[in-house]
């Protein structure tokens, strides 16, 4: 279920990105392309705009019920999305640092050094 509501989601998304890409701003834009709001285009004097307002519209209200769902899915199992993260091996935490004294002698490895030929 979560898998079809995160796929649901993405696919919202896209939609939502693509519509808004596509109506016409000020200076034209991409939504330009499809007849301009000229009276020859497919889309009546108007153009596009009004049934790309409305696709944008649900497409908007279709995103927000998907991701509420996704949240209601999440409380529902009693897990937050930090969990989710801790779960994973290789997420552990790192070691807790030991403090050295400052009188402690350091041991530096011997680096063997290249004899001169």
């Amino acid at each position: 279920m979560n898998g079809l509501a995160l796929t649901l989601l993405i696919v919202f998304g896209i939609l939502l990105i693509g519509t808004i890409l596509l109506q016409p701003g000020t200076k034209g834009g991409l939504g330009a392309s499809f007849g301009g709001g000229g009276a020859n285009s497919a889309f009546g004097a108007q153009g596009a705009t009004p049934f790309l307002s409305k696709t944008t519209y649900w497409l908007a209200g279709g995103f927000l019920a998907t991701t509420l769902f996704i949240e209601v899915l999440i409380i529902r199992q009693n897990r937050s999305v930090l969990e989710k993260t801790q779960d994973k091996p290789g997420a552990a935490a790192p070691a807790p640092m030991v403090p050295v004294p400052a009188s402690a002698p350091v041991s530096v490895p011997a680096v063997p050094v290249p004899a001169k030929k």
